[in-house]
């Protein structure tokens, strides 16, 4: 099930692209609104690559996701899942006419793990598009005003 969709931000592409690639205790910090912190464990880490397991705060899914990532572009694959047996995304992040980013998302969870899965998928992919921008925006947005206080 693939779903596509996009934001801006008042984040600039430097301030996007940490905020997804920054694997130390400070992400749960910028994502504690979604990052379920009991459920996050970083496996391994590397200068442009980390396995991370990672799941919603409020929910019992989870998923072990491989990052990988150069200048603008994050991805992951996922290496395990409760719901799912095949999975991959990314984020592309572009600089916005004047200022902040525009970031382009790709989803790809397949392959559901029984009926759970599949009721998990489809609701993902009804409400992912909706959702995830939402709370990608507000997150990003939050991030920036607060490196901002910081500078």
């Amino acid at each position: 099930m693939i779903f596509r969709f996009h934001l801006e931000t008042t984040a600039t592409p430097d301030q996007v692209f940490r905020a997804f690639t920054d694997f130390s205790d400070r992400r749960l910090e910028v994502w504690k609104k979604s990052l379920d912190r009991r459920k996050y464990e970083v496996r391994e880490r590397g200068a442009t690559s980390a396995v991370v397991r990672e799941g919603s705060a409020g929910t019992k899914i989870w998923v072990l996701l491989r990052y990988d990532w150069e200048p603008g572009f994050v991805r992951w694959s996922l290496v395990d899942s409760d719901h799912c047996a095949a999975g991959r995304g990314e984020v592309r992040i572009s600089p916005r006419d004047g200022a902040g980013s525009r970031v382009d998302v790709l989803i790809d969870h397949s392959r559901p793990r029984g009926v759970r899965g599949t009721v998990i998928l489809l609701a993902q992919r009804v409400l992912g598009p909706v959702l995830f921008p939402r709370m990608w925006k507000s997150t990003l947005d939050r991030f920036a005003a607060d490196q901002q206080q910081l500078s």
